[in-house]
């Protein structure tokens, strides 16, 4: 029965380390991905609420209502925006794929001197 005690205490000493690392990585990961925000960023957010029709006042009747609105708009287009785009990438842009190759310098075929 000692034995059998000894060997969970041991096995729990070693595995604590291990499961304590894991807690400090999920941690690290939800913190670069929910950062701290710039003050930069903060202005770019309030700038594009405002484009949308959002305007920031003492006494706003309508508080949650108009800037959840403004909210809307910009998820809008942000969802616009990207619909459009691959990878962060526009797909409004053209490609050569398929066009005969050009030669290269003076006329000469691309393989000269190959």
């Amino acid at each position: 029965m000692k034995a059998l005690i000894s060997a969970m205490l041991v096995s729990c000493a070693l595995a604590a380390p291990v499961y304590a690392f894991a807690q400090s990585n999920t941690a690290a990961d939800t913190a670069s991905t929910n950062g701290p925000v710039t003050r930069a960023e903060v202005r770019a957010d309030l700038v594009r609420l405002e484009q949308a029709g959002y305007r920031p006042v003492a006494k706003d009747i309508n508080y949650p209502d108009d800037i959840q609105h403004a909210e809307a708009i910009v998820a809008q287009q942000n969802a616009q925006s990207a619909a459009g785009a691959v990878g962060g990438v526009s797909m409004s842009g053209s490609s050569d794929s398929g066009s005969p190759a050009s030669a290269g310098p003076a006329g000469q075929s691309i393989y000269f001197g190959h």
